[in-house]
This record gives C-alpha cells, sequence and structure tokens, in this order.
C-alpha cells in the first residue's frame, strides 16, 4: 500500500510520524516552528489531531466527567483538558501549508464526522483513528468510506473491538489499512508494552503494522522496527520547557532526531535476507583457518599431525581436507609456515 508517495510495507523504510498532538501549548507560531523542526529530525510526517471540545464531550464536572485514573492529567475534566490541548481548527491550513513547504506530509486524526469532512478540504493522503475511537464505529466507517488508506491505533482495543474495525473498514471496500500496536498510558511502562504483539496483528488481521510509541526514549520503536513495525508513532515537541498536556512523555527535536536514526540504523542492520559474502568481508576471510605446513617436510615424506595444522591466516587448503591428506606423502620438500596446496601431495 501507499501513504502518499510513500511505499509502506515489508522491505520498505518505516513510516515515521511526528505527533504534533498539544504540543503547541496553544501558539500557533510554536506550531508551525515545531513542524520544521521535525522535517529536521529525519521525520517523514507530522500528525495533528482534529477537534473541539464540544465534539469530544459536554462541559460537565460530574463525577463521570472528572480524569481521576491515576494520569498526568488527573484534577481535570475531559472538557478543561481537550480545550486546553485542541489544535484550532482555524490553524489548520497554516499548518497544512507549512508542512507542505517543508516537504512534509502532513494529516490528522478526525475525532468526529464534521472533522473528516473538514480535513477532505485538504486532500489528506491518510486518516488516524485514535486509540479511544477504536469502538466508535460510525466515525471508522465514514473515515474509511473517503477511500484514503487509514491508521488506527489499538491502545484500549480487545482483539474483538481490532477484528470489527478492521471489518468495518473492508465492508466499505477499504484493504489500506494499518494496525499500530499501542499502549494506551501516559507514559508507558516498559513492561507494558508487549512488542510480540507486532508480528501477530500482522498475522491475525492481515494488515500492515506498525507501533505508536508513549514510553520515554526511543529505545522501544528501534525493538518495534526489528519486530516488522512499518510505521512509527511518537509525541514530538519543541521543547519540553513549553510545557502542556502531552509534554512529559514526548521527544524534543534532539531526542526524535536520534530516534529516528536509531531506527534507520535498525532498517539497516536488519537489511534482507543475505548468504552472500560482501567484498569486504571477503578480503578478510584471509585471516580465516587454513591448512599451513608446521614443520619442515622434506620430499617423499608423510603429513601427520605434527607438521601440518589449521591455522590462521586462510592462504592454504580448506581445513575440511585435514583428516584426507594425514597420511599421504608430500612430493616437494616443505618449509615451515608454507601453505599447503593440493598439488604438493601424491595422490
Amino acid at each position: 500500500m501507499k501513504i502518499g508517495n510513500r511505499n509502506i510495507g515489508e522491505n520498505h523504510p518505516c513510516f515515521i510520524i511526528a505527533e504534533l498532538s498539544a504540543n503547541h501549548n496553544g501558539s500557533l507560531e510554536v506550531a508551525i516552528e515545531t513542524i520544521r523542526a521535525a522535517k529536521r529530525t529525519g521525520a517523514d510526517a507530522i500528525k495533528l489531531q482534529t477537534y473541539t471540545p464540544d465534539t469530544m464531550t459536554i462541559d460537565e464536572n460530574n463525577e463521570h466527567f472528572q480524569i481521576k485514573e491515576g494520569t498526568l492529567w488527573d484534577g481535570k475534566t475531559l472538557y478543561e483538558l481537550y480545550k486546553e490541548a485542541y489544535t484550532p481548527w482555524e490553524w489548520h491550513e497554516e499548518l497544512f501549508k507549512v508542512a507542505a513547504e517543508e516537504g512534509l506530509m502532513c494529516f490528522s486524526s478526525p475525532f468526529d464526522i464534521t472533522a473528516v469532512d473538514f480535513l477532505e478540504k485538504f486532500d489528506v493522503p491518510v486518516y488516524k483513528i485514535a486509540s479511544f475511537e477504536i469502538q466508535d464505529i460510525p466515525l471508522i466507517e465514514y473515515t474509511a468510506s473517503k477511500g484514503k488508506p487509514i491508521i488506527i491505533s489499538t491502545g484500549i482495543a480487545t482483539k474483538e473491538d481490532i477484528q470489527l474495525a478492521v471489518d468495518t473498514c473492508r465492508n466499505v471496500g477499504n484493504e489500506d489499512i494499518v494496525l499500530l500496536k499501542c499502549t494506551s498510558s501516559y507514559p508507558a511502562p516498559l513492561d507494558l508494552a508487549n512488542l510480540n504483539t507486532i508480528p501477530d496483528i500482522k498475522n491475525q488481521f492481515n494488515v500492515e503494522v506498525g507501533f505508536s510509541d508513549h514510553t520515554y526514549g526511543s529505545l522501544a520503536p528501534a525493538i518495534a522496527t526489528t519486530l516488522g513495525a512499518n510505521v512509527i508513532e511518537k509525541h514530538f515537541i519543541l521543547n519540553k520547557s513549553i510545557g502542556g498536556p502531552d509534554a512529559d512523555f514526548s521527544l524534543d527535536e534532539k531526542e526524535f532526531t536520534e530516534m529516528v536514526k536509531a531506527v534507520r540504523d535498525t532498517e539497516k542492520m536488519l537489511g534482507v535476507p543475505n548468504y552472500e559474502v560482501s567484498e569486504k568481508v571477503k578480503k578478510n576471510r584471509k585471516f580465516a583457518r587454513s591448512l599451513f605446513v608446521v614443520k619442515d617436510i622434506k620430499k617423499g615424506d608423510v603429513l601427520s599431525s605434527e607438521n601440518v595444522r589449521s591455522i590462521r591466516p586462510g592462504n592454504g587448503m580448506h581445513p575440511k581436507y585435514y583428516n584426507q591428506i594425514l597420511g599421504k606423502t608430500v612430493n616437494e620438500d616443505i618449509k615451515r609456515g608454507t601453505p599447503l596446496s593440493l598439488n604438493q601431495i601424491n595422490r
């Protein structure tokens, strides 16, 4: 499958997404500079979130709407959090424009149908369904019906939730699906990452697979790459001193650059199945073992473990012939330190 002009899948580079989220902290200028910084890190895309507090919830402070689950946001109501965190819709045109100028793909997570309609104006290359919206089947159905690739985070999902979301996309003719392994805890503890789920998702649901990371640092994305993740998403902030709801588990420019390098270096090391010896390695084969004469031998002498050994370097016969040549005689005088060759042996 393709996202924009990028091939997604096995044998293609990871598609690395810098998640802007609330990391503009209410400043359009910060949002713009964050996009430019994301380009400098080597990210492939910047992702926005398209909602308002009123499209997410209602302004209510009874116990159902209070955050008190041991999160970074405890003490707020849902409405208060989303009012602080949302990206104003009137910014979107400028943010998409800046991303295009930087050569950075830009797309968003819509959180309701009106957001999908709004984002369609920007001809987005892909849509992202957030973890907590995986059960919003009408939203997934409507979004998938636009015919764009769809990325879905699975952070709160059961296997049944994931299957329903995938089936919903396929039922409207959309097969371009990426499922992201995700732990919806902010930050996510390492022991809950369960990265071995990544290849299992691919096998279970026959989709492309990736990783949305909320752990600290860049270790998890690099490991996810070894397990077959073709998309990596991570929260990105210009500078953690900006603060904001997501600052604690976001990477700054230096850290995100290091993460991108770790993923790219991992891809280089993984390579492809290959048993050929490179030219560089071939040159080093001279330091392998081979059969050498280790004691002066006269013509007619018998080869034995006393006068022939498998040693470095690799200029003599292959050691696999060692047992075959023992007991045979030589047809010339051979000095100690001479690589043994077949034409020196009577057969």
